[in-house]
């Protein structure tokens, strides 16, 4: 029928071995194929990858120096507010809110704790109790504190005084533990607890000894944050002439003065001019005494109450004299006839300052009022970061004494708040009064590497070491939530290769 042929086993394997061979073709060209599509989309990321570039984009804020009033800490106007410690039970936190919260306009107030009761021999548990409620209720108010502790509120300091001095030296070891916890509140510590109303005159306690070993009680019963404050320039350097004391108490023992500007000595706080011969309270002339502390409250703080009026202390004098001085702090309602004088009068000045009445103007002057002159942001490629800077200046009458603390605060709607970035500046450096055009400068740089794409707000922000609390600039700016907005930084990838085409193109 049919005559059919079996194919050899030969033919069978020669036609395998092709049919292998052309899928091995196939595949081996299907993986040419792909590493050649491979290489040219790596070659286009490459090409597009290197075209590409971080374009930064900066925004600078220009500041201006307003006449507004701040409220900062460690400085202005203060209250006085005068306590008598007795046995005799007292609603001291009654009688304290009646008074100190007549306070809200000041950020000081002075509080002066008057131990008469206790003259001979230890302050009861009582009285320890009723002094640690005061700074308990002051410390609710948030306001910053002189403190003065006396014995006598009638100017007969002998009289009320203890009648030895480890009395004296016993009282203050006593309140060790009140004034360490209330280290945070406390700004000055005013006078050696003797004298007439504690003003460290008219007192049995004088000698260089005397004064020397209640400074050197005092300085360990308080912080060492804790400024402490003697009556005179004399009595400055005979406390200093203490090598011991010298080393310990730089930087923190400072003046307070009661007589500004009433006469041409400060009322006694410098030599009068009636004194013949050799001064016992080792007083200089008034000129040497104010080149001192102007030189010494470049570090430490000054202030006071101005009194009795007369020409020095009209309102064009007194603002050279509160200058000179470099005071940080006055009595707001001491001597009333001085303050309804200068609230009369107006300052002339070719400034923001124009038409302002004297008070106000004073106020706004005493100690520190910093303000910022210039900013500026700018990229650096070297170091692939941004330089931030920040020129400050200080147009008060004194310095800021407390160092505080700046930082740089970004923020983006897409990151929220990034860390703080500390800035370098020893403001302290700014003295102001007759150089109040000089500048510091503060610097921090901000790392390109932790910041991704976007843009963000730059705010400067200065805090105040002890509080926390954020410090007011003297600008027509503003302060933010997160500090005073300096600037903006926008970070963006562009592809500079479609740039050169467009170019091109046109």
């Amino acid at each position: 029928m049919w005559n059919r042929q079996k194919p050899s086993r030969k033919m069978t394997v020669d036609k395998g071995l092709q049919t292998h061979s052309m899928e091995w073709r196939v595949k081996n060209g299907l993986l040419i194929v792909r590493f050649i599509l491979t290489i040219a989309v790596l070659s286009g990321c490459i090409f597009v990858w290197k075209g590409m570039r971080l374009q930064v984009d900066l925004e600078n804020v220009l500041f201006t120096e307003s006449s507004k009033e701040v409220n900062n800490p460690n400085r202005g106007f203060y209250c006085l507010y005068t306590f008598v410690i007795r046995e005799e039970e007292t609603d001291y936190q009654h009688f304290i809110n009646e008074k100190f919260y007549n306070s809200k306009e000041t950020e000081l107030i002075q509080i002066q704790i008057c131990l008469q009761e206790y003259r001979e021999g230890p302050i009861s548990e009582k009285g320890l109790d009723d002094i640690e409620t005061l700074f308990c209720m002051a410390e609710a108010l948030d306001r910053q504190l002189i403190v003065r502790f006396l014995y006598d509120v009638d100017g007969q300091g002998e009289l009320h005084e203890p009648p030895s001095l480890d009395i004296i030296l016993q009282h203050m070891q006593q309140l060790e533990p009140i004034l360490k916890k209330a280290d945070r509140d406390i700004f000055i510590v005013q006078g050696l607890f003797t004298g007439n109303w504690g003003e460290m005159n008219g007192t049995r306690y004088d000698t260089d000894q005397d004064i020397q070993r209640l400074a050197e009680q005092l300085m360990t019963v308080t912080n060492p944050t804790t400024y402490l404050g003697v009556r005179t320039p004399a009595q400055w350097r005979r406390i200093m002439n203490s090598e011991t004391l010298s080393e310990a108490l730089e930087g923190r023992l400072c003046l307070f003065n009661d007589g500004i500007l009433g006469n041409g000595s400060d009322y006694g706080t410098y030599r009068p001019d009636n004194v013949v011969g050799e001064d016992p309270l080792q007083r200089k002339m008034p000129q040497e005494e104010l080149d001192f502390q102007k030189d010494l409250c470049r570090i430490v703080p000054n202030g006071g109450e101005v009194i009795t009026s007369n020409p020095g202390n009209d309102f064009v004098n007194a603002v050279e004299g509160l200058k000179e001085r470099r005071i940080t702090y006055l009595n707001r309602d001491y001597d009333q006839t001085v303050m309804s004088k200068w609230k009369n009068d107006v300052w002339q000045g070719d400034d923001c300052f124009y038409g302002m009445d004297g008070y106000s103007y004073i106020e706004r002057h005493l100690g520190y009022r910093l303000l910022i002159a210039d900013t500026k942001l700018k990229h650096d490629l070297k170091r692939n970061c941004i330089e931030v800077s920040v020129d400050l200046r200080n147009v008060g009458f004194a310095p800021i004494y407390k160092e505080p603390r700046m930082k740089i605060i970004l923020y983006s709607k897409m990151d929220g708040q990034k860390p703080p970035v500390d800035m370098i500046c020893d403001i302290r450096m700014l003295v102001g009064a007759e150089e109040a055009s000089a500048v510091q400068t503060a610097y921090a740089r901000i790392s390109l590497e932790d910041l991704g794409r976007g843009d963000y707000e730059v705010y400067f922000r200065m805090e105040d070491p002890a509080t926390g609390e954020s410090i007011q600039m003297a600008n027509e700016q503003e302060e933010r939530e997160y500090g005073y907005y300096i600037g903006k930084i926008g970070l963006h990838y562009r592809n500079s290769l479609s740039d050169k085409w467009g170019k091109r193109g046109g």
